[in-house]
């Protein structure tokens, strides 16, 4: 959410990132609503003072002069009954209109229209040349009795699947790694509830806007989340901080849940776009320092090229162009990983930077030292996500027998085996 002073202070701000951004956000409405708010709350207070020194006067008053004062106070409360009326309804639409306003994107953010205008940054790693025509992790998963698709979608409908036996393990083995390598790096392991409430949801950003991708159980008034960021950036909503106990860092490993709304026809093929995956995120709750959140971008995305460094997987990383960027976000750098059976990189990672955005809608405070209230900034990151990455790892790592060769690093978390051979 963002701070309304900041918008009468500089509403062309505010236009020009709903248009770079495409949010249909009307500024001078929300000014407009603003100001006549603005007005009957300061009319209330003059109310109020008035009808005060009233009632102190009235006691002492007789004849016309009390007379006389009693009217005013008559007159006084009927204003004061149509000022609130327009208050309730002018503060639903103030509050509603307050949390579509986009955050404006940082100076560095390319402008664009959407994903196809994203700006290249850097490119890691080799691509692999094959000597053998390779297969698709699809054909790989089922020849290696990895991946059951057909009988995912029997029982649950499209975009569903099945992993077994090695392929299950695989899929652990990928996502233990990628805690333990965050616990390395000094980050605090959380379990986290998979159901949140509006709040949680509203919060981090996610509503408004996000409505049709989110399954709700609408019994419960809950919501199932599509990424950890939403429990662990909420954990410590509406409380105050201390400076010294920022930053926290935090990873969280969780079933995540879309609905992907709006993707019919859409990467249907395969474990790309899925209803339901475990997802390692990462966390960072921080001072609100524009500098430092800069700082924390880069390591967050840092961490994760590590990940895929590790995993010797290649890819690419791209500065987000505006159109492609979420409400609340101040910049976005995707990880796009080589898919060989895509003929091209895919996204596997988006680091995002909010500074107070979320926090201000949560209420997350700090008390700074020098003792004023501050809200916190926040950022968050993929750190591994699956069974998206699965597909590079079994295309790129695929042999000419069929076989498949586990990545040097996920070999302890698989019994130290190698290999990945279809069982007799």
């Amino acid at each position: 959410m963002i701070d309304i002073k900041d918008i009468r202070g500089n509403p062309q701000l505010y236009r020009d990132a709903a248009s770079n951004k495409r949010f249909d956000v009307d500024i001078d409405a929300l000014l407009s609503i603003d100001g006549r708010l603005g007005d009957a709350k300061k009319r209330l207070q003059d109310i109020a003072t008035e009808k005060n020194s009233l009632g102190k006067q009235i006691p002492r008053l007789t004849g016309d002069e009390k007379s006389a004062a009693l009217t005013r106070l008559a007159d006084l409360k009927k204003e004061e009954g149509g000022l609130n009326e327009t208050i309730k309804e002018l503060q639903p639409q103030f509050d509603a209109m307050i949390l579509q306003v986009p955050q404006p994107p940082d100076p560095s953010v390319p402008l664009g229209k959407d994903d196809t205008e994203n700006v290249e940054l850097r490119k890691w790693g080799e691509i692999r040349r094959f000597d053998f025509e390779p297969k698709d992790h699809i054909q790989l998963g089922t020849d290696l009795d990895l991946i059951d698709v057909e009988r995912g979608v029997k029982l649950a409908g499209t975009r569903n699947y099945f992993l077994k036996g090695d392929g299950a393990l695989l899929h652990w083995a990928v996502l233990r790694f990628a805690i333990d390598f965050m616990i390395g790096r000094g980050y605090t392991p959380m379990v986290v509830p998979l159901l949140m409430r509006d709040e949680a949801m509203r919060g981090t950003g996610y509503y408004p806007g996000s409505e049709e991708q989110t399954y709700r159980m609408e019994r419960d008034d809950l919501n199932l989340a599509g990424t950890a960021e939403v429990p662990v950036t909420a954990y410590r909503s509406g409380e105050m901080l201390s400076a010294s106990d920022l930053p926290i860092k935090s990873v969280a490993l969780s079933t995540c849940f879309r609905r992907e709304a709006g993707a019919a026809g859409k990467d249907t093929y395969g474990l790309y776009r899925i209803h339901q995956f475990d997802k390692v995120e990462q966390v960072i709750i921080g001072e609100n320092d524009e500098d430092k959140s800069k700082q924390y971008h880069q390591e967050i995305l840092g961490n994760s090229e590590s990940v895929l460094q590790a995993l010797e997987i290649p890819y690419r990383v791209v500065n987000v162009c505006t159109g492609d960027l979420g409400r609340g976000q101040v910049q976005k750098f995707d990880i796009e990983s080589w898919m060989p059976s895509r003929k091209s990189y895919g996204e596997t990672h988006s680091a995002s930077r909010f500074y107070e955005f979320q926090a201000r809608r949560m209420n997350l405070r700090y008390k700074a030292e020098n003792k004023k209230n501050l809200y916190c900034h926040t950022l968050n990151n993929t750190v591994i996500a699956s069974p998206r990455v699965l597909i590079p790892i079994l295309e790129l790592y695929q042999n000419a027998d069929g076989s498949v060769t586990i990545p040097t690093v996920l070999r302890p978390y698989m019994g130290g085996r190698e290999r990945i051979t279809r069982k007799s």
